[in-house]
C-alpha cells in the first residue's frame, strides 16, 4: 500500500500516535494531526512532531473529514466517537497504528493478548527469541509502537507482539503467524460497555488467520477455551490443571511440551525465577508460543530460568525492617490482583484503588483467605471498595488520599516478616498518567521511607 502524497489524519497523540506520524511522514504522506488535548496540554509532543506534520487540530474533533484518504487512531481514541461515524460514512479507511504497522511490514507476527499477563508474557517470549538469535522486535502494547520497527523488517524478522484490545478494534487485514489469547475477565468495560463486546474485540486477533497458521488459548479458561470453535487455525492448548490432549502442561512439578508428537521437558517450575500460579500460565504459553515459532527447547528452558520479570508486575521494591514491598501497578483490574494476592506466601499488607473502569470487587476479597492483613485504599475508587469490605465484613481497612500516606499505614500496620503489596485492581488515571508513573512513585516513597526510618 502506497502512503506518498495521501492525506492522513492521526487521531490521538499518544506514544504510538507520535510513531505513526513520523513514519508516515518519511513515507510522504501528508499528516494532520488531532487530540481532544488542547495545544497548551500538548507543548512538548507539538514541539516533537511538527517537523513532520502538515497541519493540527486541537482541542476539538475535527470538522471536515471527507478531505482524508485514511484516519489512523490511537488506541485511546473511543471508536464510537461522531466524528468517526462520519469519517466511516464519508469513506474515509480507518486503521489502527497496529493495521499500520502490518501493512508496512515485511516480517513475521506473533500477537499475544488477553486480559492479564500480556505483558510478561511478550517479554517472556522475546527472551526466549533471543536466547536462540532469532531476529525479532518486541512491540506493541508492552511500551515499543510496532510501527516504530516495521520498515526495520526483513522476511526472517519476528514481530513478538503485545495487543491490547484497543488495539485489535481496529485491525482490518491484520494477521499472526502464532496468536494467543491468555484469558479473559471483565476489563474495560466502562469502553466496551458489554463482556461480549470486550471478548469480540479480544477474538479479532485470530479473525485473519488460516489453517496454517496456530492459535494458543488457555484451557483452564472457560471463556478463552470456548474461542477454540471459532479459529480457522490449529488450536494448541496450554493448562496448569490436565495434561490430556494439551500442547503445554505441567507434569511432576516440570514444564513440558508436546507441539509435534513428541514429550519435550523444558524445566522444572522451581527452576524460574518468577512465581505465582499467573506466572506458571506465562511460562507456558510463552514456551508454547515460542515452540510454535521455531525455537529451540533449549533457548526456552535458557529464558525460563534467568528471566526476572518485568518492571510493576508483582516486582520486588526493597525491604524495610524485615517488611518485603512489592510493586504491582500493573494489577489495573481485580482478576490481576486476585492473581498477584495468591501469589503472596506471607501476611500481606494490600494497597488498592484508583480509576473507575466499573468493575466488580468482589473477587478480591474471596482471594484475601486470611492472608491480607490491612487493605489501604486510594483514588476515586476508595469508597467503592470499601463499601465491599463492609459488605464481606472485612474491618482492617484504611482510607488515605495519596501513594506517601499509603505507604506509610502500610508499614505501620505490618510486622516483621510481613508484605506490602501495591495492586491497586484499578487504572491509574484518577492521579496519575499510566501505571508506570504510579509504579515509579510507590517505589519512591518506599525508597523516602526507608531514608525516614533510617534504614538504609
Amino acid at each position: 500500500m502506497g502512503f506518498k502524497d495521501k492525506n492522513i489524519i492521526v487521531v490521538g497523540l499518544a506514544k504510538s500516535g507520535v510513531s505513526a506520524i513520523k513514519t508516515l511522514h518519511e513515507l510522504g504522506a501528508k499528516v494532520t494531526i488531532t487530540d481532544i488535548k488542547t495545544e497548551a496540554q500538548l507543548v512538548e509532543i507539538l514541539n516533537e512532531v511538527k517537523p513532520y506534520i502538515d497541519s493540527h487540530i486541537l482541542g476539538r474533533h475535527p470538522e471536515a473529514i471527507d478531505q482524508y484518504d485514511f484516519a489512523v487512531m490511537s488506541p485511546g481514541v473511543p471508536m464510537d466517537l461522531p466524528f468517526i461515524d462520519q469519517m466511516k460514512s464519508a469513506g474515509v479507511q480507518i486503521i489502527g497504528e497496529m493495521e499500520l504497522a502490518y501493512k508496512l511490514c515485511k516480517g513475521i507476527f506473533v500477537g499475544i493478548t488477553g486480559t492479564n499477563g500480556k505483558t510478561t508474557t511478550t517479554a517472556l517470549t522475546g527472551e526466549m527469541f533471543s536466547a536462540s538469535n532469532t531476529p525479532h522486535f518486541v512491540v506493541g502494547n508492552i511500551g515499543i509502537p510496532a510501527v516504530s520497527k516495521a520498515l526495520e523488517c526483513d522476511e526472517h524478522t519476528f514481530m513478538v507482539t503485545e495487543i491490547s484490545s484497543f488495539q485489535l478494534e481496529t485491525i482490518v487485514d491484520f494477521k499472526a503467524k502464532v496468536a494467543a489469547v491468555l484469558n479473559l475477565t471483565p476489563d474495560h468495560l466502562n469502553r466496551h460497555k458489554t463482556m461480549e463486546n470486550y471478548i469480540e474485540a479480544k477474538a479479532r486477533i485470530f479473525e485473519n488467520q488460516d489453517e496454517k497458521d496456530a492459535l494458543v488459548l488457555n484451557f483452564d479458561d472457560d471463556l478463552t477455551r470456548k474461542l477454540a470453535q471459532n479459529s480457522k487455525g490449529k488450536v494448541h492448548f496450554f493448562s496448569r490443571l490436565t495434561k490430556e490432549g494439551q500442547s503445554a502442561y505441567i507434569e511432576d512439578d516440570h514444564i513440558k511440551l508436546n507441539c509435534f508428537g513428541d514429550i519435550e521437558d523444558v524445566c522444572a517450575v522451581d527452576d524460574m525465577l518468577i512465581f505465582g500460579r499467573h506466572n506458571e500460565e506465562n511460562a507456558l504459553a510463552a514456551a508454547l508460543i515460542s515452540r510454535l515459532s521455531g525455537i529451540d527447547v533449549s533457548s526456552i528452558r535458557l529464558a525460563l530460568t534467568r528471566f526476572a520479570g518485568v518492571e510493576h508486575r508483582i516486582e520486588f521494591t526493597g525491604i524495610i525492617h524485615d517488611r518485603k514491598f512489592y510493586n504491582d501497578s500493573k494489577g489495573t483490574n481485580p482478576d490481576s490482583t486476585v492473581c498477584a494476592i495468591e501469589a503472596m506466601k506471607q501476611p500481606t499488607h494490600l494497597i488498592a484503588g484508583g480509576y473507575d473502569k466499573k468493575s466488580d470487587y468482589g473477587p478480591i476479597f474471596d482471594a484475601f483467605n486470611h492472608k491480607i492483613k490491612t487493605l489501604i485504599l486510594m483514588g476515586e475508587t476508595k469508597e467503592d471498595i470499601k463499601k465491599v469490605a463492609d459488605e464481606r465484613n472485612f474491618d482492617d481497612v484504611i482510607l488515605v488520599d495519596s501513594m506517601e500516606e499509603a505507604v506509610k499505614a502500610a508499614y505501620k500496620h505490618s510486622s516483621p516478616g510481613d508484605a506490602i503489596l501495591l495492586s491497586p485492581a484499578c487504572a491509574s488515571w484518577d492521579m496519575y498518567e499510566n501505571f508506570e508513573q504510579r509504579g515509579t512513585h510507590f517505589k519512591n516513597c518506599v525508597k523516602a521511607l526507608k531514608v525516614d526510618l533510617g534504614a538504609l
